[in-house]
Parts: structure tokens; C-alpha cells; sequence
């Protein structure tokens, strides 16, 4: 859910450029959207049939493999959890600070879709050269995510672990204010500034770690509304429509990353001093 600003904003940024185009590129981006939409709904209907909420439910899963998760799930929860209200959990400074971050990092992912505009304004190469182009950042990107969130389960560390991911973004993010003529130096300071995805799958486990499994389920909800409303308030578009450059976008997407992951680490170290700041 914490994605629908974003494909909301794409659609709409679409349909003007429907308007725009041939009834034959029409076509074409009618048939993509469509294939897009046929993975989303049948992994849908997947989840929904086949995931269940607690592992003991998992009839998909041998016996002795729901006991082990469920006794990991134990091993790993926080111990002397107190009741808290959902105010409360929702006021606190961890709360507070998650959603900040996330508004923050979410910025730039969201910016980033402008990926495509800015290659090919750049190069211009064709459509197709400029789309297999701009799939090497994300290509590199998925691996990255494995990797960091393995390292990060390995060595039980997140903090770090979310903030280096921001903080390459934000040099990928310097470099591309320079506008390099280079192609191949643009490519890669684009997959510099998309290893900032590699953040969500560490920083996502930090709420359920610091807090209560009913504390940590109402401070998700905070955390993603507030992140998903950067799909709306990045101004990317908007600054390269008025300055006719990219400069002033980037650099706001630079300041955004390099804030998101200096406020990752301001995060409590352990579980204790965040459930502090909930009472």
C-alpha cells in the first residue's frame, strides 16, 4: 500500500501522456499498463488464499517447520513488553522519528521515477535503448536488497544497514548535479541513487524490534501513511517545469536522503529507551 501515491502519480503523468501521443503509442501503453496490472492481481489472489497470519496456520509448511518459526518468532520478541495505548504509541518519539525518516527516504524513491525523463533528455537515445538503460539500476538494486537485508538478519544490525543504502543515494545524487556527459557515469550514479530501495527490507524490521507487537502494528500504520504522502509532496516535476533544469530537484532529493539517513540513526539502539518514549 505505502506504493499507491506513486503508481496514482505515474497513471496520471500516463494518461498526459496518452493524450499526447498516437493512437498507436496508445495502444502500446494501454498493453503495458495491462501487463503490469496481471502480476499485482494474481499475486493478490495468491497472498490471500495461501498466506496466513500466524505460522501454526501455515497447513503449506511441515509440522516441525511451523514449530521452528514459531520458536524463533518467541526467541526473537521483545521481552518485558508493557500495554501502551495506540495515542500513545502514535505520539511517541519513536513513532515520530520513524515516519519523519520514511517521508523523507520515500521522497526520493518517488523522485526517482523520473529516472527515464532525465536519461533520455541526457543521451537521447531511443525509447527501448533508454528503457533497457534505466532497468540496469533496478537490476542491481533488487541483488543489493538481498544482500544488505541478509547481512543485516546475519549480524542483527539495522540501523546501519538502512542509512548506508541513503547515504550512497545521496552521492549518486551529488554526482548527477553535475550533469556528467558521460553515459556510462550517468548509469551508474543511477544505480547509486536507486541502492536507496535497498533500505526497506532492514528498516521495516526496526518498529517490530523496538516495540510490542500491538505497539508496533499501530506505529506501521503511522510510519507508512506518513511516508506514502512524499508520493504527492515531491516537487520534482514541478522545480524542473519552472527552473528547466534537474539541478534543483536533485539537490532536494540529495538533502532528503542524506536527512533520512542521519535521522536512522538517532533511532533507539535497543528496545528499552523506545518504549520509554511511548509511555
Amino acid at each position: 500500500m505505502s506504493w499507491a501515491p506513486f503508481r496514482c502519480l505515474s497513471f496520471l503523468d500516463a494518461v498526459r501522456w496518452l493524450d499526447s501521443e498516437s493512437q498507436v503509442a496508445c495502444r502500446g501503453r494501454l498493453a503495458l499498463f495491462f501487463l503490469e496490472g496481471i502480476p499485482a492481481i494474481l499475486l493478490g489472489a495468491v497472498a490471500f488464499f495461501f498466506l496466513t497470519d500466524w505460522p501454526g496456520e501455515a497447513s503449506w509448511l511441515a509440522p516441525t517447520g511451523r514449530q521452528w518459526i514459531e520458536q524463533k518468532l518467541q526467541q526473537e520478541k521483545p521481552a518485558g513488553a508493557q500495554a501502551i495505548t495506540v495515542w500513545q504509541v502514535l505520539m511517541s518519539r519513536t513513532s515520530l522519528l520513524l515516519a519523519s525518516l520514511t517521508f523523507l527516504s520515500y521522497f526520493v524513491l518517488y523522485s526517482f521515477a523520473w529516472l527515464p525523463v532525465m536519461l533520455k533528455r541526457q543521451s537521447e537515445l531511443s525509447d527501448v535503448r533508454v528503457g533497457l538503460l534505466g532497468a540496469l539500476p533496478y537490476l542491481v538494486t533488487c541483488i543489493a536488497m538481498q544482500v544488505n537485508g541478509w547481512h543485516s538478519d546475519k549480524h542483527r544490525e539495522r540501523r546501519w544497514h538502512s542509512a548506508v543504502p541513503l547515504f550512497i543515494a545521496a552521492a549518486g545524487l551529488i554526482g548527477l548535479i553535475s550533469h556528467p556527459r558521460s553515459i556510462s557515469l550517468s548509469v551508474v550514479l543511477f544505480t547509486m541513487v536507486c541502492m536507496a530501495h535497498a533500505f526497506l527490507p532492514t528498516f521495516w524490521a526496526i518498529p517490530r524490534e523496538l516495540l510490542s507487537q500491538s505497539a508496533a502494528a499501530a506505529a506501521v500504520g503511522l510510519i507508512n501513511a506518513v511516508g506514502s504522502a512524499a508520493g504527492f509532496a515531491g516537487p520534482f516535476g514541478y522545480l524542473n517545469t519552472r527552473t528547466g533544469s534537474f539541478s534543483s530537484g536533485l539537490t532536494l532529493m540529495m538533502v532528503s536522503a542524506l536527512a533520512g539517513g542521519l535521522l536512522i540513526l538517532c533511532t533507539p539502539k535497543s528496545a528499552q529507551p523506545a518504549r520509554r518514549s511511548a509511555r
